[in-house]
């Protein structure tokens, strides 16, 4: 496998005196110590997919779990943003022409990776959908993740080359799906939950996240406004026998630690209790 010409986009520095036997090999081999690698998907942008998955990420570790998450929306990455590590750069260990591999970014007790690191937050990746899937692979594979007990992977919205690709070339573990009550949302969703279980793919769905369920002020947490509709998501988690895993309220503060880069499940926040609620009801379908 040839790698990436990250140069392009980004230098990136080199970690010395690094022996070649700590790096792990490229393929799925790379993911041997991973116990659990489960996609975040949507269909749609703009359902709060990557929120989500920052703040499960964040709300696993919190319960003393191994984890990372590698952020596959190419196109437009966000989770440099969401975890306040915009501007930083994973090191890199060089070990020979053909080989290279990525150290992650540890923060909030979770280890990421995106190709946001590698690319200036204006800068357009005008990829095909080939190299786009190729590059994201190779992200994915030539991280040293280590031994984690989950490895979330946060995908672009749609159903196209990435999301084929990193399903038959990454040992995925199950899926879980991101929508809003809105129709428009979970029109796209359902689309999504046939990718995963297409027979070309067939891969197992955990469940449903209705993102944005109500609306909650933060000052009084037990109003809720229902201002994308409702039930949505709970109607098609009983189409599809899938359980909902969570419903998520939609709180200003939400929006303003997002933006600052604080995942709200690392604070004493009325929807920190729903991510780690969602944390605890993934350990417990996995347990069983």
């Amino acid at each position: 496998m040839n790698p990436v010409d990250y140069k392009a986009m980004k230098p990136v520095q080199s970690k010395a005196n690094k022996q070649k036997e700590d790096i792990p090999p490229l393929g799925n081999e790379g993911l041997k110590d991973v116990k659990h690698v489960i996609a975040i998907a949507s269909g749609k942008g703009g359902v709060g997919k990557s929120t989500v998955a920052v703040n499960l990420a964040v709300a696993l570790s919190l319960q003393g779990y191994r984890v990372g998450l590698a952020d596959a929306d190419i196109y437009g990455p966000s989770v440099p943003t969401l975890t306040g590590t915009t501007g930083e750069q994973p090191t890199v260990d060089v070990i020979d022409a053909n080989m290279q591999v990525f150290n992650p970014i540890n923060k909030y007790g979770v280890k990421w990776i995106s190709i946001g690191y590698f690319a200036s937050p204006e800068q357009a990746l005008i990829w095909r959908g080939p190299m786009a899937s190729n590059a994201l692979k190779q992200l994915i594979q030539q991280t040293n993740w280590g031994p984690l007990d989950f490895l979330l992977i946060d995908l672009p919205p749609g159903t196209g080359d990435i999301h084929i690709s990193l399903m038959h070339d990454i040992k995925l573990s199950g899926g879980i799906v991101v929508t809003t009550p809105q129709q428009v949302a979970v029109a796209d969703v359902e689309k999504c939950l046939n990718m995963f279980f297409h027979k070309d793919l067939n891969k197992r769905v955990y469940g449903l996240v209705e993102n944005m369920a109500w609306f909650t002020p933060e000052e009084l947490p037990e109003n809720k406004y229902y201002i994308f509709g409702k039930g949505g998501g709970e109607a098609l988690a009983k189409k599809y026998h899938l359980p909902l895993l969570a419903r998520i309220p939609l709180v200003q503060g939400i929006c303003d630690r997002s933006d600052s880069g604080i995942p709200v499940a690392n604070e004493d926040h009325p929807a920190a209790v729903a991510f780690r609620e969602l944390a605890q009801t993934l350990i417990s379908l996995l347990e069983q």
